[in-house]
C-alpha cells in the first residue's frame, strides 16, 4: 500500500512536542516529500536549543514511519534558526569560495560512511562504477546518497535519468533528487545541460563544500562520492575538510592507466585516506554474438598491483555494451535484473561485509 502525504502528517500529529502540541500541530514541518516509497522532510526549530530538545522526537518520528507499509526510506533533517545577530542564511548561488573551517575534518550530520570512489585517469569508468556501486548497495537494503563531485564534468544526472532542478523551499538547504533507491545531488542538476564551468580553485572548493553541507541528505548509511580524475582540488578539499571512511580506486588493467592509478594511491597516502580497495574496471569483454572472451586492456594487472601494494582487491568489472547502453538511458545495469549487474552486486557486497557499505 502506497504512503502519501496526509498519512505522514498524520503519524506526525502523533509525536509529542516537549514544549507541548506535536510536530504537525507545531507547524515544524517543511519540505515533505513522498516518492516512490522515499519520505524525506525538515523538521525547521525555531532555536538550537528546541533542535537538541527535539532530538527524541525526531528518532521516534523517523522509527514510526519506517515501520509504515510502502515506507522503503525515511530521511529527515533538523534544521534551526539562530539569533538575528548571527550572519544571514548561506546562499544556493553554486560555486562561491569556501567558507573557513575550524579544526581537521568534519563528519557530516546523518552519513554514518563517506566513500569516495576516484581514479587516476579519465576514461576509465569511474562514474559508472559510482553509480551502479551506488544502486546496488541501494538494492542491498542500505540507504545510498550519491554526490557527483565531478564538476567540469558532472555525468551522474544523465547516468541515474534524472534532470529536474532541485528546490530549497526553505531558501537555505537544497533538496536532492532520489532515483532507483539513491538520495543524489549533482552540480549538473544546477546548470543548464550545454553550460560549461570555468572556476579556479576556490570556486571549486566551495561548490564541494556547498553540496555537502546545504544538501538535506537526512540519515544514510553510505554516501558515495564520485571524484573527478586526477589528483586536483576537489580531492585534497574532500580529503582536507571531511572525514572519509574511505576510497575505492578504479583502474582498467593496462600499464599506462595503472600508472595513474598509482598517483591517485600516493595522493590518498599523502592525505592519510584510507584506501578501501582497488577494482578493475573493463577487465573482460565477451562478445555477444560468438561468447568469445576478450582481454581488450589486458587483465589482472589491477589485482598484482593491489597485491603488490598490500591492498584488497575488490573485483573485476566486465567491459559491457549493455552496461554503456543503461548508463546512457539513465537506468544503471545494476538496477536491472541483467547478469551484468551481478559484478556490482559482488563488489557492494564485499563492502557491506567488510563494514564499509
Amino acid at each position: 500500500m502506497a504512503v502519501d502525504r496526509d498519512r505522514v502528517m498524520q503519524v506526525l500529529g502523533g509525536i509529542a512536542h516537549p514544549g507541548g502540541g506535536d510536530l504537525a500541530g507545531r507547524d515544524l514541518i517543511r519540505a515533505l516529500s513522498v516518492e516512490d516509497g522515499v519520505v524525506r522532510f525538515v523538521i525547521e526549530a525555531g532555536s538550537p536549543e528546541e533542535a537538541r530538545a527535539l532530538a527524541p522526537a525526531q528518532a521516534e518520528a523517523e522509527a514510526r514511519l519506517r515501520a509504515l507499509p510502502g515506507v522503503t526510506s525515511v530521511q529527515v533533517m533538523m534544521t534551526a534558526h539562530g539569533p538575528a545577530a548571527k550572519a544571514p542564511p548561506p546562499s544556493l548561488k553554486i560555486g562561491q569560495h569556501p567558507t573557513p573551517q575550524a579544526g581537521g575534518p568534519q563528519k557530516i550530520s546523518g552519513i554514518d560512511r563517506i566513500i569516495a570512489v576516484a581514479s587516476g585517469k579519465g576514461g576509465v569508468g569511474k562514474s559508472t562504477v559510482a553509480s551502479n556501486l551506488a544502486v546496488a548497495l541501494a538494492r542491498a537494503g542500505r540507504r545510498v546518497g550519491l554526490l557527483d563531485a565531478d564538476i567540469y564534468g558532472p555525468s551522474q544526472p544523465k547516468m541515474m535519468g534524472v534532470s529536474k532542478r532541485p528546490a530549497s523551499p526553505d531558501g537555505k538547504i537544497i533538496e536532492p533528487l532520489v532515483a532507483h533507491g539513491v538520495t543524489m545531488m549533482s552540480i549538473g542538476l544546477m546548470l543548464k545541460e550545454d553550460e560549461a564551468v570555468v572556476w579556479r580553485g576556490p570556486m571549486l572548493m566551495g561548490a564541494l563544500q556547498q553540496l555537502l553541507g546545504q544538501v538535506a541528505w537526512g540519515r544514510l548509511d553510505v554516501l558515495i562520492i564520485d571524484l573527478p580524475p586526477g589528483t586536483g582540488d576537489v580531492q585534497l578539499t574532500l580529503c582536507q575538510r571531511t572525514q572519509l571512511t574511505g576510497a575505492i580506486v578504479v583502474s582498467t588493467p593496462q600499464d599506462v592507466a595503472l600508472l595513474d592509478a598509482r598517483k591517485a594511491l600516493d595522493m590518498f597516502q599523502k592525505l592519510k585516506t584510507p584506501v578501501l580497495g582497488l577494482v578493475e574496471n573493463m577487465s573482460t569483454y565477451v562478445c555477444p554474438n560468438c561468447g568469445h572472451e576478450a582481454h581488450i586492456f589486458g587483465h589482472g594487472g589491477v589485482a598484482a598491483e593491489a597485491a603488490k601494494l598490500g591492498l584488497p582487491f575488490l573485483g573485476e568489472l566486465p567491459l559491457a555494451l549493455d552496461v554503456r547502453v543503461a548508463g546512457d538511458a539513465g537506468t544503471p545495469i545494476a538496477a536491472t535484473d541483467s547478469p551484468l549487474a551481478e559484478p556490482y552486486a559482488r563488489l557492494a557486497q564485499r563492502l557491506i561485509a567488510g563494514g564499509m557499505g
